[in-house]
C-alpha cells in the first residue's frame, strides 16, 4: 500500500509541472457530491437510470453497503455502522422502525424525485446533528419558478434476473409565483438467480412511493414550500435474516419558509418544520420449520425544526443553524409456542425510547488570500433520553437495577479545515474532535437477536458517550483530459461501542450462541483512503478508475467486523453525440482482515464485468431515452464482505429502461 501512496504523490508532482491554467481567486473544499440528476436529466447521467438508490450510492468510494436482502441495504460512511453516522431528507432527520436495519432512511426514497446525495465525511457532516462517520443528505429535485408551464415523464423499466417491473411517472406545473410537483414510482421484484444458478430465496419485494411538493413565492426574495414523501414497501424478503418484512411505510412532511435579503449581509434565512413516521412489521409467516412464531411490529415518530442562515462580512463566509429534534421509538416482540398449553410471550424489544435533541452548530471561512482559506466550525448540543414505558424499564432493571428513566448528555465537536487551491492543483487538510451518543439500541435494546454473529443483545444505558479525533488530507489535480484526487480520513475513537459475550446470562432466542451486552472498547482506529483517476483518451472516450482502502483495530487488537477489503472498479465511457456506452470491471481483493470473534469468514477476491448503452431520440419538445446492459456479464458466483451471512449476489442480469419526457 505504502508504494500506491508514493505513486499517486509522485503522479501529483509530476502533472503539477504542466499547470499553466490562470489562478482562480476561490478556494475549493474537497466535498462528495453524488449527482442523482433532475428529472429531466436523469437518464443522461447514470449507468443504469432507473436503479435503487442503493446502487447509485455504492458509487461512492466513502460509503459502504451493507446487503441483507435485495432491497433496503444500509449506508455505512467510512466503514461505520449507521450508529455513528447521519443520514437526512434535505435535512430532515428520520430513524428507522426497526431493531434489524431493515429499514435504512435511504429505503424511503426513490431516485426519481432526488437530485443529489450530499456526502460529508466526519465532522463536515455536523451541521445535520452529531456524528463520528459522517453524514448524507438526500436531496430531492423540484421545479424552479419561471415561465408557465407544463412538463413531465413516464419511465419504465425491466430487469431479467428477478424479473423487477419498474414503472414511474411525473408531472410538474411552474409559473412565476407558483410550482407543484408530482411525482410516483413503483417497483416489484421476484427472487434473484445468483452466479451459480441458484434461486435466492426470499429475496423478493413490491415497493411504491409517492411525493409532491408545492412553492409559493410572495416576491423575489420570500417563499414557502410543502413537501410530502409517503412509501410503501410490502411482501420483502430479506434471505440473510430468520425473518421478512410484510410491510414498511412511511410519512414525510415538511414545511419550509426561505427568506433572501436584499442588500444585507445576510444571503438567506431558512427554517423547516417537519414531521415523519414509520410502522415497519417483521414477520415469519412464509418461512418453513420456523421453531416459534413471532410478530415483531416497530414505530418511530420524528418531529423537528431547524433554523439556518448563511452570511458574508468582508472575507468571511459563515453559517448557523438551530437543529431540533423529538423522538419516540417502540418495538416489540410477541412470541407464540407451538404448543397452546404454553403460555405466549410478550417483550419490548424497544421500551418506548424518547429521544429529545437541541443544538446549535457554527461554522465560519475566512478567506485568507486568493488561494486559500481556513473553516472553523463547532456544535454543542444536549441530547435527552427517557424510557417511557414501565414495563420496558422494569425489564431493563433486570440487568442494571440503579438505572434511571431519564438520561442526558452533552454532545460537542470542533472541526478546522484548511483549503488551498492554484491553478489546476487543489488541496485540503482537516482536524477535528467530535462526540455520540448510544443510540436506542445500544443504550436500551432488549434481547436483540443478531443473525450475523447468532447472540442475542442487550443494551448499556451506562454506556459513556464516543469520542472520535480525525484528522483528513485530500488532493485534487484537474486539468482538461486528466481528474484525479486522493483522499484520506483517520479516526481514532475512545469507548467505542461494541458487544461483549455476557457468559452468566442466558439467551432468549432459540439457537442462539450466547447474549452480548453492549460495552465500549478503550479505542477503535479506523482509516479510509479514496484514489480517483480520470482520463480522456479521446475527445469521446473517458477511462475512469478508483481504488479504495480500509483498516479497523480495535485496542483489543482484534480487526473490527465490516471492514472492506481493497477495492477496486476501472470502466471506459464512450460518449458521441446522442450514444453513449460503458465498459466497466469492479472487484475486492480477498478478505484477509476479516473479524471471526464478530461472526465474520474470509470471502475470496472477485471480479465481475459490466456494459450498459444508451441512446437519445428527440422530436421537438419530447425527448426518448433508451438505456440496455448486462451487469455481470460472466455470470461470476460471489459474496462480498458487505453481504450479510455471505449470501450470494445476483447472477447475470440483463436490464432495459425507457424514459420519456416532455
Amino acid at each position: 500500500m505504502k508504494k500506491l501512496y508514493y505513486l499517486v504523490l509522485l503522479l501529483f508532482w509530476l502533472t503539477n509541472l504542466f499547470a499553466q491554467e490562470k489562478d482562480t481567486l476561490s478556494s475549493v473544499q474537497l466535498k462528495e457530491i453524488l449527482l442523482i440528476g433532475k428529472k429531466a436529466t436523469l437518464e443522461q447521467k447514470q449507468f443504469k437510470a432507473l436503479a435503487t438508490l442503493d446502487e447509485y450510492l455504492q458509487q461512492s468510494g466513502a460509503v459502504e453497503m451493507i446487503k441483507r436482502g435485495g432491497y433496503a441495504w444500509e449506508p455505512n460512511i467510512n466503514n461505520m455502522s449507521s450508529e455513528r453516522t447521519v443520514i437526512t431528507i434535505d435535512g430532515m432527520r428520520i430513524f428507522g422502525a426497526c431493531t434489524d436495519k431493515m429499514d435504512p432512511i435511504t429505503s424511503y426514497v426513490e431516485i426519481s424525485n432526488l437530485s443529489e446525495a450530499a456526502i460529508s465525511s466526519g465532522q463536515s457532516g455536523s451541521c445535520h446533528g452529531p456524528t463520528i462517520g459522517g453524514s448524507i443528505d438526500l436531496k430531492r429535485s423540484k421545479s424552479e419558478f419561471g415561465e408557465k408551464g407544463i412538463n413531465g415523464y413516464v419511465h419504465s423499466g425491466y430487469e431479467f434476473n428477478n424479473q423487477q417491473k419498474i414503472l414511474g411517472a411525473a408531472l410538474n406545473y411552474t409559473d412565476n409565483l407558483f410550482f407543484i410537483d408530482n411525482n410516483v414510482m413503483f417497483r416489484t421484484a421476484e427472487n434473484y438467480i445468483s452466479g451459480n444458478k441458484n434461486e435466492v430465496l426470499f429475496s423478493q419485494f413490491r415497493k411504491l412511493n409517492i411525493s409532491n411538493t408545492i412553492g409559493y413565492q410572495f416576491n423575489k426574495n420570500k417563499y414557502i414550500e410543502t413537501a410530502v414523501i409517503y412509501d410503501k414497501a410490502t411482501d420483502v424478503g430479506y434471505p440473510a435474516l430468520p425473518m421478512d418484512v410484510s410491510l414498511a411505510e412511511a410519512l414525510i412532511t415538511s414545511l419550509k419558509f426561505e427568506y433572501n435579503p436584499l442588500d444585507s449581509f445576510i444571503n438567506k434565512l431558512e427554517t423547516k418544520v417537519y414531521y415523519n413516521t414509520i410502522t415497519h412489521t417483521m414477520d415469519d409467516t412464509k418461512r418453513p420449520n420456523v421453531p416459534i412464531h413471532m410478530d415483531m411490529p416497530g414505530w418511530s415518530d420524528t418531529y423537528g425544526m431547524y433554523l439556518n442562515l448563511n452570511g458574508k462580512v468582508k472575507k468571511n463566509t459563515f453559517s448557523a443553524t438551530f437543529n431540533s429534534f423529538y423522538n419516540r421509538s417502540k418495538a416489540e416482540m410477541t412470541m407464540y409456542p407451538s404448543d397452546p398449553n404454553e403460555n405466549i410471550m410478550f417483550m419490548l424489544t424497544w421500551p418506548d425510547v424518547v429521544t429529545f435533541y437541541n443544538g446549535i452548530y457554527l461554522d465560519n471561512t475566512y478567506e485568507l488570500n486568493c488561494h486559500s482559506s481556513l473553516k472553523i466550525s463547532g456544535s454543542l448540543g444536549n441530547h435527552f433520553n427517557e424510557v417511557k414505558s414501565t414495563f420496558g424499564l422494569e425489564s431493563l432493571r433486570i440487568f442494571y437495577p440503579n438505572m434511571n428513566a431519564a438520561k442526558s448528555r452533552i454532545l460537542k465537536s470542533f472541526a478546522s479545515n484548511y483549503n488551498w487551491k492554484k491553478e489546476r492543483l487543489a488541496f485540503n487538510f482537516g482536524l477535528a474532535y467530535g462526540e455520540r451518543a448510544p443510540s436506542v439500541s445500544e443504550g436500551y435494546g432488549f434481547y436483540l437477536f443478531n443473525s450475523f454473529d447468532q447472540f442475542d443483545y442487550v443494551g448499556n444505558p451506562d454506556l459513556k458517550n464516543e469520542q472520535s479525533i480525525e484528522g483528513s488530507f485530500a488532493i485534487r489535480y484537474k486539468s482538461s483530459k486528466l481528474k484525479t484526487s486522493l483522499s484520506t480520513s483517520y479516526f481514532h475513537i475512545s469507548n467505542y461501542i461494541i458487544g461483549t459475550t455476557a457468559a452468566t446470562i442466558l439467551p432468549m432466542t432459540i439457537g442462539a450462541n450466547g447474549v452480548k451486552m453492549y460495552n465500549a472498547l478503550d479505542y477503535a482506529t479506523l482509516i479510509k483512503s479514496v484514489f480517483d483517476y480520470e482520463m480522456y483518451l479521446t475527445n469521446d472516450l473517458k477511462w475512469i478508475n478508483q481504488i479504495v482502502y480500509s483498516y479497523g483495530k480495535g485496542s483489543d487488537n482484534e480487526n473490527l467486523p465490516f471492514i472492506s477489503p481493497l477495492a477496486y472498479t476501472s470502466k471506459m465511457q464512450f460518449k458521441k453525440r446522442k450514444f453513449s456506452s460503458e465498459l466497466g470491471v469492479q472487484g475486492n481483493l480477498m478478505h484477509t482482515h476479516y473479524a471471526p470473534n464478530y461472526g465474520e469468514i474470509k470471502k475470496p477476491d472477485y471480479a465481475i464485468l459490466n456494459f450498459g448503452s444508451h441512446y437519445t431520440f428527440t422530436f421537438n419538445s419530447y425527448r426518448f431515452n433508451l438505456k440496455m446492459g448486462i451487469e455481470n456479464i460472466l455470470d461470476s458466483e460471489y459474496t462480498t464482505f458487505a453481504d450479510w451471512n455471505t449470501i450470494p449476489r445476483m447472477g447475470r442480469n440483463v436490464f432495459a429502461n425507457i424514459l420519456f419526457s416532455f
